[in-house]
């Protein structure tokens, strides 16, 4: 296996084992099948898109309307009672003998006639609270008045005020308070069926819902039957995603496809288009790792708030990726994400199209991050944005603003501020990838830096010459669409090696060459130094590599002319050029390229008898295409197109640094 061959399999098995764990975190991360994603109150707007329904649903009354029939049939229900025709015949039988028998036979079958009941029955008769009952005879129910019914204590009373003698109410007493019972019994199980029948009958279904027909309507307030029917779908719904196994199976499947699909694309993007992240697994993990936590979040949001999912700010991902990568790889990305989120959203064209608003709208407004200012600009143009959007979505679903909601109009103001966030998560991610941002760049280029101001005090000449090699490169890399603030910075840095000797350096010193009295192998070795006492000084400070790259590659594998040349005239032949080189490595990148021709170009300028056009020119020309015939640019990314370009920034700022000022007059 070739080395290019054992790269890219190594290369394939920290993607594949990145998108794995990607995927397996979003999976865990779906909302459970069983769960509701609605949040509704009765009185309140329906806050989603209209409802349809997606099968027949039953109207089932409301609540409000089973406690109103409730209520009516408690007041209005007639109990069930049991009659036992032969109670008298029995009574009578287990009367004892005596001249009284035959009257108190008689008399009993009269008022058992009438009806007789227990005690508490009789006491709810006579309050008026039990004005009928159904009667059930052999299997025949039948309804009477209760105006008639007596209580055993009411026959015994009657009985006794009736006896005309001491001898028969002595016969009473003695025979009937042990034989006296109700001839009509309650009977439970039979008031309890016919109660049950009665409510089911009252509060039968009062129609169908057919598929197709609206539920509720977006901004609609949900009135107790809204109330009622939403919770009658939901129910169904419930009921046939728990139907069998086969359809969750189907459905996990789907989601792992989804879920593959949309990683599979970020991925192929990366390859294809972002090479700065498809070859670094810590740009890979942090850009798939940004697509599981904003999942999450849209996930957990969306399940326990309404609308919640509209809070999640996706154009901080744009941001994020805007800051570290480029636009275009922002726009792609969180286009992506945001399909991958939409898995939760309840309607979720709505959701792609207002997060799509806001991720252009951010990318647009932060061409380049700079200034906190910036990030508030950013803000306001996702607001404005997606405030103009969502009326636009509303007509086009509803053809009304009927549905209007001031909710979803909160969520995107707070969404679009949320925006701010992304300063924070900038520093975060910066620490823990390793990435460097523009702000950040902007905040090492600063001369108030305590590394830059020790150079400006004790190399003030390589500090001089640092900021227009920053100039010079910085315009350049504006002309080939490199990156400016990058440059700048790396121009700043690139010389701090030479705090350790400052006077052995051209620029600062004043008269005296300390290089005449030391051999050219010494000089070179002194000079060459700066570079790797630069690197350790970065270190220490704790510069990005980023920006240590170009204090490493600023020479290149170069030579340090001038000694090698007197070394090679002092010995009369020529020598081995390796005590005389850098030790590199040659510039890798565009950035590098040009701080390497900008600070051969400024310190050259230096030595020329004249600034004139044309001796500016032949200057900017031999000194990059020398650089060019070394092969020292043959690592980088810079391309022949580039070096016009970079020939004409160059020169148009020389001119422009050392133009001639008009003589004044003398007094």
């Amino acid at each position: 296996m070739t080395i290019v061959q054992k790269i890219s399999a190594r290369k394939g098995l920290w993607q594949g084992a990145i998108l794995a764990a990607a995927a397996a975190l979003i999976l865990l991360c779906f909302p459970k099948v069983d769960t509701t994603h609605f949040k509704y109150e009765e009185g309140r707007p329906w806050n989603y898109a209209k409802l349809i329904a997606p099968f027949d649903i039953p109207v089932h009354p409301d609540s409000a309307t089973q406690r109103r029939m409730r209520d009516t049939l408690d007041a209005h229900f007639v109990p069930v009672y049991r009659i036992n025709q032969l109670m008298a015949d029995s009574i009578i039988s287990s009367l004892p003998g005596g001249p009284h028998r035959a009257h108190t036979a008689a008399a009993l079958r009269r008022l058992y006639a009438s009806g007789v009941v227990d005690t508490d029955t009789r006491r709810h008769i006579a309050e008026g609270t039990l004005p009928r009952v159904r009667i059930l005879d052999k299997n025949i129910l039948s309804e009477m008045s209760t105006a008639a019914f007596t209580s055993p204590a009411d026959i015994y009373r009657r009985l006794d005020s009736l006896a005309s003698d001491s001898a028969r109410r002595h016969y009473l007493a003695a025979a009937l308070p042990s034989l006296l019972r109700p001839n009509i019994v309650f009977d439970s199980v039979e008031s309890r069926r016919h109660y049950d029948y009665d409510y089911l009958t009252m509060t039968a279904d009062r129609g169908v819902i057919q598929q197709g027909q609206t539920i509720v309507d977006k901004g609609t307030v949900i009135t107790p039957q809204d109330f009622t029917n939403l919770q009658t779908y939901e129910s169904m719904v419930r009921d046939q995603l728990r139907g069998g196994t086969s359809s969750d199976t189907l459905m996990l499947a789907g989601r792992v496809l989804y879920v593959a699909f949309c990683l599979a694309m970020l991925a192929a993007y990366c390859h294809f288009f972002c090479p700065a992240i498809d070859g670094n697994p810590r740009a890979y993990l942090f850009l798939m790792l940004l697509a599981v936590l904003f999942f999450m979040f849209s996930a957990l949001l969306e399940r326990n708030v309404a609308m919640g999912i509209y809070l999640v700010p996706m154009a901080v991902v744009a941001v994020l990726l805007q800051v570290f990568f480029d636009g275009r790889t922002a726009l792609v990305s969180s286009f992506v994400i945001t399909l991958l989120c939409a898995a939760t959203a309840i309607f979720p064209l709505e959701y792609i199209f207002l997060e799509s608003v806001a991720i252009c709208a951010a990318v647009y407004s932060l061409r380049e991050v700079s200034r906190r200012s910036e990030m508030l600009r950013a803000s306001a143009f996702v607001g404005i944005a997606c405030l103009l959007a969502y009326p636009a979505i509303e007509l086009m679903f509803n053809g009304s603003f009927d549905g209007w909601s001031w909710r979803m109009v909160t969520f995107i103001v707070c969404s679009a501020a949320l925006v701010q966030v992304a300063y924070v998560l900038m520093f975060a991610a910066e620490r823990a990838f390793g990435f460097v941002s523009t702000i950040t760049l902007v905040e090492l280029a600063d001369t108030n830096n305590p590394l830059l101001r020790r150079l400006s005090d004790e190399c003030p000449g390589t500090f001089q010459h640092s900021m227009a090699v920053g100039n010079l490169a910085a315009d350049a890399a504006r002309q080939i669409g490199a990156d400016t603030m990058l440059v700048r910075a790396g121009a700043m840095y690139h010389d701090i090696g030479k705090l350790r000797n400052p006077a052995f350096f051209t620029e600062n010193q004043h008269g005296v060459n300390p290089h005449d009295t030391l051999p050219p192998e010494q000089s070179a070795r002194i000079i060459t130094a700066h570079v790797t006492d630069g690197l350790r000084m970065a270190e220490k400070a704790g510069l990005p590599a980023e920006v240590r790259d170009f204090i490493a590659q600023h020479h290149g594998r170069g030579l340090a002319k001038y000694f090698y040349i007197t070394a090679c005239r002092a010995a009369g032949e020529d020598l081995d050029k390796a005590p005389f080189s850098y030790a590199g490595p040659n510039p890798r990148t565009r950035e590098t390229s040009l701080l390497m021709m900008a600070d051969a170009v400024e310190a050259a300028s230096r030595s020329l008898p004249d600034y004139s056009t044309a001796s500016i020119t032949e200057l900017v020309n031999r000194i990059i295409d020398s650089q060019i015939a070394e092969g020292l640019h043959n690592e980088s990314t810079i391309s022949f197109r580039d070096i016009p370009a970079i020939k004409e920034a160059f020169i148009k700022r020389m001119k422009t640094m050392y133009h001639a000022r008009v003589a004044y007059p003398p007094k």
